[in-house]
């Protein structure tokens, strides 16, 4: 994972969690790998992952169960508020840059469907 310096790194991991919970990549009352393992993997300070770990707690889509780790919530309504959540932000930062780039309304909707369709010559327009 490539870090932005601009924002904290723990933000960075609790969005990138956030996105596998939210994906069904870490499924409902599945297991998180360990805080060691997951700073492994991304070459990071095992506090820096406790910290995102706990945020996924705080916001209700992961739980502790003590001396078993942590899991991902079984709780639905909590897992899809979170991509609703997540959604809303990809869709403000998609209109911002439509905007920046003098993208119509109706033009974004057409670049949109293109892409929602998997059109392969999307890019080339």
């Amino acid at each position: 994972m490539n870090f932005d310096v601009g924002t904290p790194i723990w933000r960075q991991l609790f969005d990138e969690f956030s996105r596998l919970i939210a994906a069904g990549q870490w499924p409902p009352g599945s297991q998180i790998p360990s805080v060691r393992e997951l700073a492994a993997a991304h070459g990071v300070n095992p506090n820096t992952v406790q910290k995102a770990l706990v945020e996924l707690e705080r916001v209700g889509v992961a739980e502790t169960r003590r001396g078993l780790g942590r899991y991902v919530t079984d709780n639905a309504a909590a897992i899809r508020s979170l991509g609703r959540r997540l959604a809303c932000e990809a869709a403000r930062i998609f209109v911002a840059d439509m905007k920046t780039l003098a993208i119509d309304l109706p033009e974004a909707e057409a670049l949109v469907k293109t892409q929602w369709k998997g059109d392969k010559d999307a890019n080339a327009s």
